[in-house]
């Protein structure tokens, strides 16, 4: 009975249709972009160590590193595929410099880019697919219904959506069951508990949640040169960077109390406010991982949840998760109708 309970306790089910995963899951973004240099042997070493710990779920798009990370996890998989499953978003048009074009979620450029992601990924079956973000210029009953022709097919299991509103959820889930939304959700941004939680409750779809250490903000992690896209978020910089500061000292301060580490307090708090969604960790070494991990030992009670609403309540934290042209598109800012 223990082994039951505690495995129960490790696992979480992806709405009223999806899958049980591990209670977090691996963001593996960073072995290939965006957060200072990296090193493919150190994080092959990451993944396979997340796999050996219990981790199932992990999380690519075949826009990181313009395919590298996808090829990377592919690598790191091999042999272990029974063991994981596998989230890829898919949509975002780059250039060989690494520009950024657009976004693209026609029905023929879905198929597209799942058979690519197959290839890059060396397996046959996608366990979510979701468009990375809304294509403003197709109808989600189109992306949806061409992804839904792949689950027919056989070539994905699920369906998820990532960084979009209510009412775009809502028309998703008419097409096809949706599984989770993909949502940054964090002691630093909680946006998502006006509306998009309690819609997707009512609908039984489930969330995987990324951001949870506000791209290293709340875990005390700082920008790592000009190569680091967080040197360009409203969060990281002038004023609003050094009253953040001030708010992480007091965090970091309440976890030490308790024997935690920053991190460990950021997941924390994420898993007893949203015990039924996942946390999406990006660690980039089998440190950062433990660390991680360390936070399923330290449950905070709702003395602790109180005692950290008054250091950090809804929106203490100063400026945006993107720069203003990016919050612009975001679909999920956008209020239900």
């Amino acid at each position: 009975m223990a082994n039951h309970e505690e495995k129960a306790k490790r696992t979480v089910k992806l709405g009223s249709t999806g899958p049980e995963v591990f209670r977090l899951g691996l963001g593996c973004m960073g072995y290939s972009a965006n957060y200072g240099p990296v090193d493919d042997g150190e994080s092959i070493r990451t993944i396979h160590a997340a796999i050996e710990r219990g981790v199932t779920l992990l999380d690519t798009g075949d826009f990181y590193g313009m395919g590298h990370n996808e090829m990377l996890l592919g690598r790191a998989i091999a042999g272990r595929r029974d063991r994981v499953q596998l989230s890829v978003k898919f949509g975002a048009l780059r250039g060989p410099d690494g520009a950024w074009f657009g976004f693209d979620a026609r029905p023929a450029a879905v198929k597209t880019f799942a058979a690519y992601s197959l290839k890059r990924l060396g397996v046959d079956v996608i366990d979510i697919y979701r468009p990375g973000r809304l294509d403003p210029s197709v109808p989600i009953e189109d992306t949806i219904g061409a992804i839904a022709d792949l689950v027919k097919a056989g070539y994905v299991r699920h369906i998820g959506l990532s960084e979009v509103g209510v009412d775009t959820i809502r028309r998703a889930h008419r097409v096809h069951p949706i599984v989770d939304l993909q949502i940054e959700y964090s002691i630093a941004s909680r946006g998502p508990e006006a509306h998009l939680f309690p819609a997707i409750k009512e609908l039984g779809i489930g969330a995987t949640l990324y951001g949870v250490m506000s791209r290293g903000l709340l875990s005390g992690s700082k920008p790592a040169g000009a190569a680091d896209f967080r040197t360009l978020l409203p969060r990281f910089t002038g004023e609003h960077g050094a009253r953040n500061q001030e708010i992480v000292a007091k965090l970091h301060a309440f976890a030490k109390d308790r024997g935690m580490t920053g991190s460990q307090l950021a997941l924390a708090w994420v898993i007893a406010k949203e015990p039924s969604f996942v946390p999406v960790v990006g660690t980039k070494s089998p440190k950062q991982l433990g660390d991680s991990l360390g936070a399923l030992d330290h449950a905070l009670t709702p003395e602790d949840l109180a005692a950290l609403e008054v250091i950090a309540p809804a929106g203490a934290f100063a400026g945006d998760r993107y720069a203003p042209s990016q919050m612009h598109h975001l679909d999920s800012e956008k209020a239900p109708s």
